[in-house]
């Protein structure tokens, strides 16, 4: 497109005229998305004090350290390593088990390749890691304790893979387009941890994450889903699983076809209307009569800062 520059990589955020210009409705519905949600709230009840727990979430640290504050469970979604080497993962779980949290779990990123015997290094095939006590889930499942909130108990899920985003070295990928997620994940779960975005949430405007996964959290509904993955995406979102969400997908993933023809493109402008009544209901609904929140808070836990080498976002935290 002529004066208007695309992103310089596909983990790039594109600048506001480029996301307008390459699709004015979608990029009119992505912020109006936004706004409904922040009008909303969350999508999470609001926990009692005396019984919350505190989830302390990271991803993406790539090798380096970070302050982390206290919680009762420590997750990290993946890419603890930069080059995916058994010491470089080791030296974070060192750093991980000198935490004070009471439970930590972790998943592999794609920079993990110690963990995929297609990416591993020649010189760590027969090297061991010592995980010292902190849960490590690959397509697995945890469930863990709280005594000091009487008898609650969690269960976590974790998988690392995601689609292809680079070359062998890269753990976990399969093909774009291929369905590596359906009937994976248990139903009965409370938090979810991949290292991927569900596509179209807390991602990138052209759609870094998985679409099968989407389809997959669809059906699982987990009260938080923690994951990294696409820098850009740091942040939370409230998925409240309803018409609004489903058009707002629908539009998120239609073709782009640029700044004249978006406007002849009826069903997608239906869609866009659909996005703007059912968030008012919603909007309503937990404004002025009070409803609670019934959904999923999504958590892009990367603490990369985009495409820099450094740690620049914050860790978040949630208490459910």
């Amino acid at each position: 497109m002529l004066f208007v520059k695309p992103p310089s990589s596909p983990f790039e955020p594109p600048s506001f005229l480029f996301h307008f210009v390459s699709s004015p409705l979608r990029c009119f519905v992505q912020h109006l998305h936004r706004l409904v949600l922040f009008l909303r709230g969350s999508a999470l009840q609001t926990p009692d004090p005396s019984s919350s727990i505190r989830l302390t979430c990271v991803s993406d640290t790539h090798a380096k350290k970070a302050a982390i504050p206290d919680g009762d469970v420590l997750i990290h979604a993946g890419d603890l390593a930069n080059q995916g080497t058994a010491a470089e993962i080791q030296d974070q779980i060192d750093w991980m088990a000198s935490l004070p949290h009471p439970h930590k779990i972790m998943i592999a990123g794609n920079h993990d390749g110690f963990f995929d015997p297609r990416s591993r290094h020649q010189s760590d095939l027969y090297k061991t890691l010592d995980f010292k006590g902190i849960h490590y889930l690959q397509h697995s499942t945890v469930t863990l304790a709280f005594p000091r909130v009487g008898d609650r108990q969690l269960v976590f899920y974790g998988a690392p893979q995601i689609p292809a985003c680079g070359g062998d070295d890269f753990a976990f990928q399969y093909p774009r387009g291929h369905d590596a997620w359906s009937d994976t994940i248990p139903r009965s779960i409370d938090v979810l941890i991949t290292h991927t975005p569900p596509r179209h949430h807390l991602d990138l405007p052209h759609g870094m994450g998985c679409e099968f996964l989407l389809s997959e959290v669809w059906d699982v509904k987990p009260t938080v889903h923690v994951f990294g993955h696409v820098h850009a995406g740091y942040g939370q979102e409230s998925v409240f699983w309803d018409e609004a969400q489903k058009a707002y997908e629908r539009v998120c993933a239609r073709e782009r076809f640029g700044l004249f023809r978006d406007f002849l493109d009826l069903f997608a402008w239906l869609d866009a209307a659909r996005v703007a009544y059912y968030g008012i209901i919603g909007v309503i609904w937990s404004q002025v009569w009070g409803g609670t929140g019934t959904g999923t808070l999504m958590i892009n836990a990367s603490l990369t800062y985009r495409t820099t080498v450094k740690l620049g976002n914050t860790t978040q935290t949630v208490d459910v």
